[in-house]
């Protein structure tokens, strides 16, 4: 039989539709893994190959688009990732035969990977290549690698394939209706980063109908000498009695396909909602067009010459605060936490305070325990401005998407607010409004490396945006985290991506703070986190439902000598100024909470740095 790369030349080939859409229309719910059913169900995947080739497709895609180690952990299916894949080619090798193509789907990990997440380019290889290997055995004759929102990411699908062999491979990213990734990566920026790994062709899949797809196979049919496939969705889903639906007609899909070809398709096929009935029609046009391969198309468009990136500023220009940690001075930080209604009188008034006091600047949690509170940007753009006290906000990953925080941090540059800790923050079941959703399309490594990123002059997509913002990165550290290689992993990643300073989870237990710190590699500058208990019942929440805060024993029965809260409140306050004089000699600052907006209590602890 000719070989695909052979075929392709010669050729326009219909790829398949949707699998996951016809799975769910015969009563599979979405609950469920698709992927496992190449074992659980192989007649249910057998005879949707079969459809799909009664159709006329000439490729048929195995069942594995999410059969990689980190989806199928969630569903306790790990241990049968290789059986999984090669079954699922082993299926469509026979339902094949010699009339078609099989080609091995791998779709993204499910999980971010470096800058944006905490899964390293070489594990993200590692699991890319065990699936690749696995569908190799099954017997495919080129991959299909799908669905990608991030370049990096399908770079390292890419190089896994093409580590273990040399069958072709279409690469296909997933791109929006602006014509971007949802990393923020052009379109034409995509075409020729693809073509660059010199993949076998360049495809378009999901995420949009067939319209906004031609628009961008006509944006980018002159940016590569790659075939180009391009799969539609049918169109956008609408929500009707719990199940979801697809509207565009098959009809429809074999007027685009003629359309498609006629603009420069090398190969068509269907994504999300389409159907046999679809693909049957798209092979109708297909037949009309076959013998009408045009000539190589010739390459007019570059991509335009990126602008030259202005010069980082350096650490000690950022702020006041970043020039005292840069020249090695002491810091002190009060935590002041938002109000829940909008009135910030008291805040101001209590910040003016800790001003004529000299405190450095004054903390400001991003709605801690994911509470709802005033958003905590706000309140540092008033203190900053009505006070004159530098301030450092959290901002956290779970509220906001990917192009949401970059447009924040933006805005938050003009503003003149440059102190920023990178936060992934607490989940939305543990605060108060519990059914809330979170994001977390990245978490605070992604975070620090957009931060980063944005210090450099460049965008998401890394396109310039003018003037470099100046932000001072901070990031949080646990010196108790129960898992400790993985806590000094992060904490590495996060100096890696840009992090200057850290600050750490308020510390009870000196010698596990001076242990982990003599285990870090790569060191910042660390600022204690001290907090002075104010209650036995204080004590004892903050150590049993308060993630990353550890309090030893000794420390409960030291406030358990005493009967009252007052006393139990002095004695609170002594282990934290204690906790202060002992971690002073080896961090460069303190970061003292005011419980209970008791912020005298934190200048007492503040104000031991005048003592030593």
């Amino acid at each position: 039989m000719t070989s695909f790369r052979e075929y392709l030349q010669n050729h326009i080939v219909l790829f398949d539709g949707a699998m996951g859409t016809l799975i769910y229309q015969r009563g599979i719910f979405i609950d469920k893994c698709y992927d496992a059913l190449n074992l659980t169900d192989p007649d249910l995947i057998r005879k949707i190959h079969q459809e799909y080739l009664d159709a006329g497709a000439d490729v048929i895609e195995t069942n594995t688009f999410g059969a990689n180690q980190f989806k199928l952990t969630r569903h306790n299916l790990r241990d049968q990732t290789i059986e999984i894949n090669r079954v699922g080619a082993e299926i469509a090798r026979e339902v094949v035969q010699k009339d078609g193509y099989v080609a091995g789907s791998i779709g993204p990990l499910g999980i971010k990977i470096e800058p944006w997440g905490e899964i390293s380019k070489k594990d993200a290889r590692k699991a890319f290549k065990e699936q690749a290997q696995a569908l190799l055995e099954g017997g495919v004759d080129l991959f299909s690698v799908e669905t990608f929102q991030n370049i990096q990411e399908i770079e390292q699908a890419i190089i896994a394939v093409q580590y273990l062999c040399d069958l072709p491979i279409i690469a296909h990213m997933a791109i929006q209706d602006d014509g971007k990734t949802s990393y923020g990566t052009h379109l034409k920026e995509v075409v020729h980063y693809l073509t660059d790994l010199k993949v076998d062709g360049i495809g378009l899949n999901c995420a949009l109908g067939p319209k906004r797809m031609l628009d961008f196979l006509e944006t980018i049919v002159g940016c590569t000498n790659l075939p180009i496939n391009i799969m539609p969705n049918a169109g956008q889903p609408q929500y009707v009695d719990g199940r979801m639906f697809y509207v565009t007609t098959p009809e429809y899909f074999g007027v685009y396909a003629k359309r498609l070809i006629e603009t420069g398709a090398r190969m068509i096929g269907g994504c999300c909602g389409t159907t046999p009935n679809h693909i049957q029609k798209m092979a109708n046009s297909l037949a009309q067009k076959q013998t009408r391969i045009g000539k190589p198309v010739k390459i007019t468009d570059t991509i335009e010459k990126t602008e030259s990136l202005p010069e980082p500023v350096p650490m000690p220009q950022k702020s006041t605060l970043a020039s005292k940690i840069s020249d090695g001075r002491f810091v002190t930080m009060i935590e002041m936490v938002p109000p829940r209604g909008n009135t910030l009188s008291k805040q101001l008034e209590q910040a003016s305070k800790l001003k004529k006091q000299g405190i450095d600047a004054i903390n400001i949690p991003d709605g801690p325990r994911a509470s709802a509170r005033m958003n905590g940007s706000a309140m540092a753009v008033l203190i900053e401005r009505v006070v004159g006290i530098e301030t450092v906000l959290h901002y956290t990953c779970r509220d906001r998407n990917l192009l949401g925080m970059q447009s924040d941090l933006l805005g938050l540059s003009v503003l003149g607010i440059h102190n920023i800790l990178a936060i992934t923050g607490d989940p939305p079941m543990m605060g108060d409004y519990p059914e809330a959703t979170a994001v977390f399309d990245i978490d605070s490594i992604g975070l620090t490396n957009l931060l980063n990123r944005l210090n450099h002059g460049m965008d998401l997509g890394k396109k310039a945006i003018g003037n470099s913002t100046q932000f001072l990165i901070g990031v949080g550290v646990d010196p108790n985290a129960l898992n400790m290689k993985r806590e000094l992993e992060r904490f590495q990643w996060k100096v890696d991506a840009g992090a200057e300073y850290a600050i750490t989870q308020p510390v009870f237990h000196v010698e596990a703070l001076e242990i982990f710190l003599e285990k870090v590699t790569k060191s910042i500058p660390v600022i204690a986190g001290i907090w002075p208990l104010q209650s036995l019942r204080n004590a004892e929440f903050m150590k049993n439902e308060v993630p990353g805060v550890t309090i030893p024993d000794t420390i409960l029965e030291k406030l358990s000598r005493f009967e009252s809260k007052e006393d139990q409140q002095k004695a609170g306050l002594e282990i934290a100024i204690q906790m202060a004089e002992k971690v002073r000699s080896f961090t460069q600052g303190f970061q003292v909470s005011a419980p209970f907006g008791r912020y005298q209590i934190a200048l007492d602890v503040a104000s031991i740095t005048e003592k030593t």
